[in-house]
Formats: structure tokens, sequence, C-alpha cells
């Protein structure tokens, strides 16, 4: 069963930035679709951004401009650069991947907090 593994999230000030990475542990990596989501306290899940196979990106109209989806087959990871934070910004980002339209697993999530 494919494990994904999320990292990079932390602690950073109004308007920092972080880097999160999402490690895919299967051999279909470079034929999923993938995504970053993220769910605040008391808020559902959202999309934030994702990334086909062959590399077309999608984003929520909340982030458009500050954040960006990026993937590399060869390390097998997708990452989510994440510029000009706010504090609405915190929450625990997910990674997931899709095949055929369907997500088939969740990473782990890992927290991202911005606050001064």
């Amino acid at each position: 069963q494919v494990q994904l593994v999320e990292s990079g999230g932390g602690l950073v000030q109004p308007g920092g930035s972080l880097r999160l990475s999402c490690a895919h542990s299967g051999t279909i990596f470079s034929i999923s679709a993938m995504g970053w989501y993220r769910q605040a306290p008391g808020k559902q899940r959202e999309l934030v951004a994702s990334i086909t196979s062959g590399g077309s990106t999608n984003y929520a109209d909340s982030v458009k401009g500050r954040f960006t989806i990026s993937r590399d087959n060869a390390k097998k990871t997708v990452y989510l650069q994440l510029n000009s934070l706010k504090p609405e910004d915190t929450a625990i980002y997910y990674c997931s991947y899709s095949i055929g339209g369907t997500i088939r697993s969740w990473g782990q999530g890992t927290q991202v907090t911005v606050s001064s």
C-alpha cells in the first residue's frame, strides 16, 4: 500500500515562507495526480493545490500567487512552496494522491502555524 509522508511544517511569522514536501512510497507516482489539502480547526478540509501527472496545476483562489505546487518524479516527491503566509493559512496540511480521479491515500498531515 502506498504511503505518503509529509514534512516541512512549522511555526512562521506572517509574511514568511515554508516549503512542504510529500514523499510517495509507491511505484506509480509518475502517473498519480497529487494534491495538497488543509484543515483548520472547526473547518472542513479544503483543496489548496493540485498537480496532474502531466504537470498541470490548479490552486484555490485564496492561495493563488502565493503558493506553488511542483513535483519531482525522480524523487517521487511533491512540494508546496508557501510564500507571503497569513494567519488564516494556519492549518494541518495533508498530501494526497489520486488515480483516475479518485483519491487513493492521504498522508498523516503536517502542521503549519502562522503567528507573530
